[in-house]
């Protein structure tokens, strides 16, 4: 089957600085392009309260249960177990604060506080999650200011068009596990580990900025591997080169793709972890396979030339650089821009497809890789065993963006990395959960933010502090989106 695929894309004529072949429209669906923009660290408690305040909303807006028509996000005493009140109250930090926050497993235990007798999490445990840096009083307990309108990109894009209430990270640690999720469904290093609870759970060892990921990190690199019983065994480490299908593997021979990201062997860029994708030089050198030199761009803003030039692949995944995330102590607080700059980019498309432009087959799809260890007071569900070891992980934030997406969709079902895949799946004519693993454990598709029925909505520019123009032009060359 692979071999197939494999062959079926090396036909497929890729040329730079053409118009790329639009892949066959699938059922009713509008959607020829889907672009999957991942940022940093954040949960919805912390990074949206703006939610709930004018000129967005009011706390009316806002639930700490949610609702059909409300943010389920909580505007005071957060759940503290370590406070002697029980609670905490959250107090403003701006977007580009200076310290960092344990996002491990570990730290998901701890920020978790399963109840003994239930195992559900009591969310009162964030109290205990570790911080590096620049630490302030309560720093688990902090959420965003919209300082010089940083933040005004997402909450214009959160009220103009989805919202999910409950998306789950669908692991429950740091990126690189959650980054394989987004690509292939699956943290596993094979198929057979999948099926058996066995997850890669950390970032690689050794890390820090000399940590390299994927199939050509150094010899000596491991990953720590969690069971299906939910814990981590000290001598349960492997080398982060896995063999299994992916998303690509499944889609058809038509669907072209892109995954742009700011480094090789990082842990964010997840397909240097896949062998037969990589097909790596060996421990110590590079990947050097024809899909990856096809697929993989080191130029985070090269998502911008391309749909400018009509090279706009089906399926795209973007990875911000570390300045343009919403990662703690390396963002310069102009993620939200960086979105505003890619969504515009298609919106206000209107040259390419044959000169319909973009806006009208285009799903964008904006969340987040991990919670980032900062405070959100929703549970998260627990997956029948041998999964539920490792899944599900706490809630990050999920924006989809569409000219069928009507005006304030505000989405109740519980969605996860998983769920991103379906819909992929289901959008190019493939039967969801083909992969067999999060998009098939996964019970939603995303298909509830669309109403195909409807006229394509007019694209309205989303204003931003900076433009594209400055990605564009930064002289600054792309770094990993976390530095430790």
């Amino acid at each position: 089957m692979r071999l197939t695929f494999l062959l079926l894309l090396l036909c497929t004529p890729i040329v730079v600085g053409t118009e790329i072949p639009i892949p066959p429209r699938v059922a009713a669906s509008p959607f020829r392009h889907i672009v999957v923009i991942v940022q940093e660290n954040r949960t919805p408690d912390n990074l949206f309260q703006g939610l709930c305040a004018p000129p967005y909303g009011s706390p009316d807006a806002c639930s700490a249960s949610g609702g059909d028509s409300k943010y389920d996000i909580q505007t005071n005493a957060w759940l503290d177990e370590r406070s002697p009140t029980g609670t905490t109250e959250p107090t403003p930090i701006p977007l580009a604060n200076g310290y960092d926050l344990d996002h491990s497993n570990a730290a998901f235990t701890a920020m978790c506080d399963a109840d003994p007798f239930t195992g559900f999490c009591l969310m009162d445990g964030a109290g205990a999650v570790t911080c590096l840096g620049n630490c302030v009083k309560h720093p688990q307990f902090r959420y965003v200011e919209n300082t010089a309108g940083r933040v005004t990109p997402y909450l214009e894009l959160a009220t103009q068009y989805g919202w999910a209430n409950y998306m789950f990270q669908t692991n429950r640690g740091p990126s690189f596990p959650a980054h394989q999720f987004l690509f292939g469904g699956t943290s596993a290093p094979s198929a057979a580990d999948d099926s058996i609870g066995v997850f890669a759970s950390e970032n690689v060892s050794p890390g820090g900025p000399a940590g390299i990921a994927g199939c050509f990190a150094p010899a000596d690199t491991t990953v720590q591997l969690i069971g299906p019983d939910g814990y981590e065994l000290p001598g349960a480490k492997v080398y982060p080169c896995f063999e299994h299908e992916t998303l690509p593997d499944v889609l058809p021979g038509s669907v072209t793709w892109r995954y742009y990201t700011p480094s090789s062997g990082s842990i964010w860029t997840a397909p240097n972890a896949i062998q037969h994708i990589c097909e790596s030089s060996g421990p110590g050198g590079e990947c050097q396979g024809k899909e990856w030199a096809r697929n993989v761009d080191l130029k985070p803003a090269d998502i911008l030339r391309d749909i400018g030039s009509c090279n706009l692949r089906s399926v795209s995944w973007v990875v911000p650089s570390g300045a343009n995330s919403d990662h703690p102590r390396v963002t310069d607080g102009r993620g939200p821009a960086w979105v505003a700059a890619i969504v515009n980019a298609i919106g206000m498309s209107s040259k390419c497809d044959s000169g319909r432009g973009y806006w009208r087959d285009t799903a964008i799809l904006i969340t987040w890789d991990d919670w980032g260890g900062w405070y959100d007071h929703e549970p998260p569900p627990t997956l029948d065993y041998p999964q539920g070891g490792y899944q599900y992980g706490f809630r990050v934030p999920l924006l989809v963006v569409s000219a069928y997406t009507p005006r304030h969709t505000i989405n109740n079902a519980k969605h996860d990395f998983g769920s991103i895949l379906r819909f992929i799946e289901s959008n190019f004519g493939v039967e969801e959960g083909a992969l067999h693993f999060a998009d098939a454990r996964a019970n939603n598709d995303l298909l509830g933010f669309f109403d195909f029925q409807l006229k394509a909505r007019p694209y309205t520019a989303i204003a931003a502090p900076t433009t594209a123009e400055f990605f564009l032009n930064d002289p600054r060359p792309p770094s990993d989106p976390d530095d430790q």
